[in-house]
């Protein structure tokens, strides 16, 4: 029997997992609770307001059931606090669960949401808001961007690949890039992409060595422009080491600044954000305690 008293749960209301919202309630008074803090919100934009007032009554477990647009608003208020985030992924892509050994099970997220190893994980902050799967530019922020909601409940994770294939031909930008301080980049990209975690969209295994807790972000530049180029670049990440490809190049960083000689869309773990110019990452060692499958190591 677990011995969390106080549970609260903010949910994403338009995503669904097996039985959906009224069986991960009653499952949760499974775990003999005392007092269960409730909250629903129909957009994730909405969710670090709910979340802040939870923080507030100090409970013994956060749930937050969404995709990774929610767990990434949830996250963002949660950094920096004792309270142990269960994530319940009921999203689309569910990027960070997936890297983190979080099965697309409401009874099995739950299982090690309450029974579970709770560990504490890296984030990135990008201008202020922080990240648990990546940030992108160019390609990338593209791709999320015209991957809209009605797209994503129609095609599932196929939305991405589509609008995708659309943008294979989409601008490049000038990119001049510092790693901690040091130019490591100074040529056109049509991608930018900065990892907390190895598998990003798609399932691609983008940055073959990254950790969620060691300390550092992954960079990876695209340079493929056209068809032929990706197609080669996402061929040796499929069969191989991403860094094996002649249009990609990737180190690690813990603070990263980022120069584009033209706006480009960016994204955060899948949500859109605004065009931009500029912008700095950086690594916030152990900013969140995550309950994990206890055969993590």
């Amino acid at each position: 029997m677990s011995t969390t008293r106080t549970i609260a749960v903010v949910a994403h209301r338009r995503k669904t997992l097996d039985g959906g919202l009224d069986e991960l309630r009653r499952r949760i008074t499974d775990f003999g609770i005392d007092q269960l803090l409730w909250h629903e919100v129909d957009k994730s934009r909405k969710a670090p307001k709910k979340v802040a007032a939870v923080l507030k009554q100090k409970p013994d477990l956060l749930l937050v059931w969404g995709g990774d647009g929610m767990v990434q608003r949830a996250l963002d208020v949660v950094a920096g606090s004792k309270v142990p985030v269960g994530i319940i992924p009921a999203g689309t892509g569910n990027l960070l669960a997936t890297n983190l050994g979080i099965p697309h099970s409401l009874a099995e997220s739950l299982d090690i949401a309450f029974h579970g190893r709770r560990h504490r994980i890296d984030l990135g902050k990008l201008d202020g808001e922080h990240f648990g799967v990546m940030a992108g530019v160019g390609f990338d922020g593209a791709m999320i961007r015209d991957a809209d909601r009605k797209m994503k409940d129609r095609l599932g994770k196929l939305a991405y690949v589509w609008t995708g294939l659309r943008h294979l031909d989409g601008e490049v930008a000038g990119a001049r890039i510092l790693v901690d301080g040091a130019k490591w980049f100074d040529d056109e990209a049509s991608c930018v992409l900065i990892g907390n975690v190895g598998t990003i969209t798609g399932g691609i295994r983008a940055f073959d060595d990254a950790k969620p807790d060691d300390g550092w972000l992954d960079i990876g530049v695209a340079t493929a422009q056209g068809a032929l180029e990706w197609a080669r670049a996402l061929g040796t990440m499929a069969i191989g080491r991403s860094d094996r490809s002649p249009f990609v190049r990737t180190t690690r960083a813990r603070r990263i600044d980022v120069k584009l000689t033209t706006k480009m869309e960016y994204e955060l773990d899948g949500g859109a954000r605004e065009e931009t110019k500029h912008f700095t990452a950086t690594v916030e060692p152990g900013a969140v305690k995550i309950c994990l499958p206890r055969q993590n190591t």
